[in-house]
């Protein structure tokens, strides 16, 4: 479903999700651009591990999920983070519907990570089925193994693959920054090189590198990733937001 995009909110930028970011989904929506949300939660899950006094650790990036915690990420995502996100949606007049276990994923490493999954399928049926009745699906990041256990998936590695099982055209990264800056201006279009480039010289620095590390992850599966800002990103036309694209080098070698 080629006309569909793939929008990921980070769990820090949840909360700051402007009017103008809701306005933007039914803008899309009016020409005919089906959108999918694909949300994470980090901090909600930390804030909750706290209060729980339930300590622990990240191992490669990735948070060790034991069973006893996988409970508690599965009850913030699903069923916190999920409807409130879901409600905001509606708030704004948009058909909006928060779906869980449309992802199937096997364990990453058990012993090193816990109950961490890599994605192995998408659900596509489901989500197709939301969008033929024009509702945007907002999917939670957790998934299904075949042993019929939950586990948790890293956000950006879920809204890639739905990305990739849903033929998207686009991949958008919604964070706390209008997109990748130098010397204060915006940079609309970015090639790998170029990023490798600007992480090397220090433009790129901090919390972006992350994002823009996940967003190059994703080229091998759709054809562009973008980063825009939740809080304040519009539509430069009818189908683009404002922020920063980044394509394969290849592509930009033909001029795509």
């Amino acid at each position: 479903m080629s006309n569909c995009i793939v929008i990921k909110c980070g769990g820090s930028s949840i909360d700051e999700l402007s009017a103008q970011f809701f306005h933007n989904i039914k803008a899309l929506k009016k020409v005919g651009i089906q959108p999918i949300i694909v949300h994470g939660g980090g901090p909600a899950i930390k804030e909750m591990l706290n209060k729980l006094k339930i300590e622990f650790e990240f191992i490669d990036g990735l948070r060790k999920t034991t069973e006893e915690m996988m409970d508690i990420v599965e009850m913030v995502l699903t069923g916190n983070v999920n409807p409130a996100l879901t409600r905001r949606v509606h708030e704004y007049g948009i058909d909006a519907l928060g779906v869980a276990n449309v992802l199937k994923a096997t364990p990453i490493d058990v012993e090193k990570y816990g109950y961490v999954g890599d994605v192995t399928d998408v659900h596509v049926e489901t989500i197709e089925r939301l969008l033929h009745f024009n509702i945007v699906p907002v999917v939670s990041p957790v998934a299904i193994g075949e042993d019929g256990k939950t586990y948790n998936v890293n956000a950006d590695t879920a809204a890639a693959a739905v990305a990739a099982k849903m033929n998207a055209q686009q991949l958008i990264f919604v964070t706390d920054v209008p997109g990748i800056l130098k010397d204060d201006k915006l940079l609309n279009k970015v090639t790998e090189e170029e990023i490798n480039a600007l992480i090397d010289d220090g433009t790129i620095y901090g919390g972006m590198i992350p994002k823009v590390k996940a967003a190059l992850a994703s080229l091998t599966i759709v054809d562009e990733a973008m980063i825009v800002s939740g809080i304040d990103s519009q539509l430069e036309d009818e189908t683009s937001l404002k922020g920063t694209t980044i394509i394969a080098s290849t592509r930009a070698e033909m001029n795509v």
